[in-house]
C-alpha cells in the first residue's frame, strides 16, 4: 500500500531526480567495468558519496516537510508530480 504524504517543488524533484538517475548509472557501469580494478573503484566511490547525497536529500526533506514515517515503510517520489508517497506493507 502507498499513502500520499506531501509535495516537494519542482527544483527539489530535479535534485532527487538527477540522484536517481547518477545510482541506476553507476550501478549499470559496475557491470561493465568489474574486471578493471582502477575503474570499479573510481566508480564504487562514487557510488558511496552519491548514496549519501541521495540519503541526505531524502532526510532533508522529511524533516522540512514533517513527512510521516512508520517502521518497515519507505518513502518515493511520483516523477510527474513530485508528489511524495509512503510505502508500506
Amino acid at each position: 500500500m502507498k499513502k500520499k504524504i506531501g509535495v516537494v517543488t519542482e527544483e527539489e524533484k530535479k535534485e532527487i531526480l538527477a540522484l536517481f538517475e547518477r545510482k541506476n548509472g553507476l550501478a549499470e557501469l559496475a557491470k561493465i567495468v568489474k574486471d578493471d580494478d582502477t575503474m570499479y573503484e573510481k566508480m564504487v566511490r562514487d557510488m558511496g558519496a552519491t548514496s549519501t547525497r541521495f540519503q541526505q536529500w531524502w532526510d532533508t526533506m522529511a524533516e522540512k516537510y514533517q513527512w510521516e514515517s512508520i517502521e518497515g515503510g519507505n518513502w518515493e517520489i511520483d516523477f510527474s508530480t513530485n508528489e511524495i508517497y509512503l510505502r508500506f506493507a
